[in-house]
């Protein structure tokens, strides 16, 4: 089994796409080390949520909101992406019968 702390984020995940367009603006970046990906996930959406509880009660603007919905995409694709390294593969090995 890999040790927990040699596990790190593998960089295939997107955030955040362009208008229009199915391209990604960002991308989870490869290498970094799955505790400090979720200490950092957890940031985000800790932020998401209190911006999500002011955007409840201001109702003049949507900038709450706004900044709630980009920090809560972000805080996703790391935990997709961490998903992504921790989940174990498929054995895709094709094995011969014999005849």
């Amino acid at each position: 089994m890999t040790d927990p702390t040699e596990i790190k984020t593998l960089g295939f995940t997107p955030c955040i796409y362009c208008p229009d367009s199915e391209r990604a603006m960002f991308h989870v970046s490869a290498d970094v080390p799955v505790s400090e990906a979720l200490l950092k996930a957890s940031d985000l959406l800790s932020l998401a949520k209190a911006l999500a509880q002011d955007a409840a009660f201001e109702r003049d603007t949507d900038r709450h909101a706004w900044a709630a919905h980009y920090l809560t995409a972000m805080g996703k694709a790391i935990i997709d992406d961490v998903m992504k390294a921790v989940s174990p593969r498929p054995n895709l090995s094709i094995k011969k019968t014999a005849k």
